[in-house]
């Protein structure tokens, strides 16, 4: 994800009022014929139009009453369709602004056979505002965010409050925040804002081990091959139980 503005102060739009600040830029991207293709032929089946209004119905949404976790940022998604083929009983939200990445991953949901995972083309944080009831949501996945590692923009990050309070009250009691990055500083700075944050406690002493039912990600790979090493954080709302999914 990329952000948009780089002044502290955000600009005001047509109306007055302050534009928010992103923590991603909407670029239109390279998208493929076979991403376009599958995008034409599947959004109307399996992607939730983000400018609905009205809140979401996770059991109407998937039929079912099963836990929902929202992955918010999931680029090309192959390790979003991977967890969701993994773990049938858990319904997956992936959420992103690339329409090349939306489509590489509804055709990975035709593939798979995918029941249990929609998509959103939104922005993650109006939607969650706006339109995720409270209390409603298993689990986030937020795997290699932006790091904006620029001091004047770390303002951009995810992970910082208000936003992860945000991301709290949207958790069910013992849902849980899955964060990886592989840059050291915003693990340091998304620990300490954590840490911060009401209801939020840490299930590790520190960084969490590595996720074994998490798949590797092809940005992660290009990070480990470039000497990076991956730092992971999981964070759940009280009281104390496991992060969906186990695996």
């Amino acid at each position: 994800m990329r952000g948009v503005q780089d002044n502290h102060t955000p600009p005001t739009g047509d109306s007055g009022k302050p534009r928010p600040v992103r923590t991603y830029v909407r670029r239109s991207g390279r998208i493929t014929e076979s991403q376009k293709r599958d995008y034409d032929a599947l959004a109307s089946r399996w992607c939730v139009p983000a400018r609905d209004g009205r809140p979401l119905n996770f059991p109407e949404m998937f039929g079912n009453d099963n836990p929902v976790v929202i992955e918010i940022g999931f680029g090309r998604g192959n390790a979003t369709a991977q967890i969701a083929a993994g773990n049938p009983g858990v319904n997956y939200l992936g959420i992103e602004v690339f329409t090349g990445g939306v489509g590489h991953l509804l055709g990975e949901i035709r593939r798979l056979g995918l029941a249990n995972l929609r998509i959103i083309e939104g922005d993650a944080l109006e939607l969650l505002a706006g339109r995720v009831p409270d209390g409603s949501v298993a689990g986030f996945h937020l795997f290699f965010p932006d790091p904006w590692p620029k001091k004047r923009h770390h303002k951009r990050r995810l992970l910082r409050r208000p936003r992860t309070d945000l991301l709290a009250a949207k958790l069910t009691p013992g849902g849980g925040i899955c964060f990886v990055t592989d840059i050291a500083d915003y693990a340091l700075s998304a620990r300490a804002e954590l840490d911060a944050t009401p209801g939020l406690a840490n299930r590790f002493p520190g960084f969490a081990p590595r996720q074994t039912w998490r798949p590797e990600t092809r940005f992660e790979a290009k990070g480990t091959a470039q000497g990076r090493e991956p730092l992971e954080l999981v964070y759940e709302k009280r009281p104390e139980s496991a992060c969906i999914p186990t695996g």
